[in-house]
C-alpha cells in the first residue's frame, strides 16, 4: 500500500511539473508576442490613433509615390515593391497606381527576376492601358525577350524551370501589344528566329511569313523571306519521291534572289538553290531507277534527262548519264 502511495505521489509531481513548464512557456510566448506587437504599433498624437508603420501608407497617392521613387533611387528594391503594392491597394484608381505597377517591374528587373518583371510590365498594359507608358514597356519587354532568346533560363527560387523558352511568349505579347507599332515587325521576326532555334521549323516559317505579309515595307521583310525559305529546306525530306517541299523552297529562294539581287543574303540564297537542286535531282534519280527496275524505260529516260538538264554538274547527273548509256543498249 505504501508502495502504491509513493507511485501515486510521484505521478502527481510529474504532472504538476509539466503544468508549470507549460505555463512558463505560454507566459514567455505571450510576453514576446506583446513586446513585438508593441514594437510594430506607434501612437500618433496628430491622428490620435495607433499605427503600424509596416502597414501604413502616406495620406495621399502623390506622397506615397514620391516615397516609392526615393526607395528606388536608393536601390531598395524589395521595399520599393512593398510600397508600390500599398499604393495600388489603398489608391487603386489613382493616376499613380499605373506608375507604381511600372516601378514593380523596374525593381524586379533590377533584381534580375526577368520573367516576373515582364509579368509586372504587362500588367501595366492590361490594367492601365492609358498610362502613357506603352512604348517604354514594349521596349523593356523586347529587351527581356532578347535576353531569354540568348540563352537565359527561366527560374523560380533560383532553380531553372524546364519550360518553353519565355522569349516565345514575350515576343508574341509584344506583337499583340502593338501590332503596327515601330517594334512589331522586329518582334515578329525575332519570334520566328526563336522558334527556328528551337527547331520548330514549321511554326517559325509561319511567323516569318507574317513579317512578309503584314510588314512588307519593313527592314525585316527580306530577311524573313530568306529565313522562311530556309525553314522550308529543313522541313523538306532529304531525298524522297515527293519533292514538293524541296521544289517550293527552291522557288522561294529564286524569288528572293530575283527581287533582292543586291542583298547580302543573295549569295547564301544562291548556295541554298544549288543544294536544293541537288536534293531534287536525288529524288528524281530514285524515281528514274524505280521505273528502270520496272522496265518502264521510256519513263525512266524522262527523269534521267530532266536531272541532266536541271542539275548538270551534280552527282545525280553523272549517275543519270551512266544510266542512259545502259538504256541505249536495251
Amino acid at each position: 500500500m505504501n508502495g502504491l502511495g509513493f507511485i501515486s505521489k510521484s505521478t502527481a509531481c510529474k504532472r504538476a511539473m509539466k503544468k508549470i513548464i507549460f505555463l512558463l512557456v505560454l507566459a514567455g510566448f505571450f510576453l514576446t508576442f506583446t513586446d513585438n506587437a508593441r514594437a510594430f504599433w506607434i501612437w500618433t498624437p496628430k491622428d490620435s490613433r495607433w499605427v503600424n508603420p509596416k502597414a501604413s501608407v502616406k495620406p495621399n497617392p502623390k506622397e506615397q509615390f514620391k516615397f516609392v521613387q526615393e526607395l528606388y533611387a536608393q536601390a531598395k528594391h524589395k521595399e520599393t515593391i512593398d510600397e508600390c503594392r500599398k499604393l495600388i491597394r489603398y489608391y487603386p484608381k489613382a493616376f499613380e497606381a499605373a506608375d507604381a505597377q511600372f516601378y514593380i517591374g523596374q525593381s524586379l528587373e533590377a533584381e534580375n527576376k526577368l520573367y516576373e518583371a515582364y509579368q509586372a510590365y504587362q500588367k501595366v498594359i492590361d490594367k492601365y492601358p492609358f498610362s502613357g507608358r506603352m512604348d517604354e514597356i514594349i521596349e523593356k519587354e523586347l529587351k527581356i525577350a532578347q535576353v531569354f532568346m540568348s540563352g537565359e533560363k527561366r527560374k523560380a527560387l533560383g532553380v531553372e524551370l524546364p519550360v518553353e523558352n519565355p522569349a516565345i511568349e514575350i515576343f508574341r505579347k509584344v506583337v499583340d501589344n502593338s501590332v503596327y507599332g515601330k517594334q512589331a515587325a522586329y518582334a515578329q521576326y525575332l519570334l520566328g528566329m526563336t522558334l527556328k532555334d528551337s527547331r520548330r521549323f514549321q511554326e517559325a516559317r509561319e511567323e516569318f511569313d507574317k513579317v512578309v505579309t503584314t510588314y512588307p515595307e519593313s527592314q525585316w521583310a527580306s530577311q524573313a523571306r530568306f529565313q522562311s525559305a530556309d525553314c522550308a529546306t529543313r522541313i523538306a525530306p532529304k531525298a524522297d519521291y515527293d519533292q514538293e517541299l524541296t521544289r517550293k523552297a527552291r522557288e522561294e529562294f529564286e524569288e528572293f534572289v530575283k527581287s533582292r539581287p543586291q542583298e547580302n543574303l543573295a549569295k547564301d540564297a544562291g548556295k541554298q538553290i544549288d543544294s536544293l537542286k541537288e536534293k531534287e535531282a536525288e529524288g528524281n534519280l530514285k524515281i528514274a531507277d524505280f521505273y528502270q527496275k520496272q522496265k518502264k524505260y521510256a519513263a525512266a529516260k524522262v527523269y534521267y534527262q530532266e536531272i541532266i538538264e536541271k542539275c548538270p554538274y551534280c552527282a545525280s547527273a553523272t549517275a543519270a548519264r551512266e544510266a542512259l548509256k545502259e538504256l541505249e543498249k536495251q
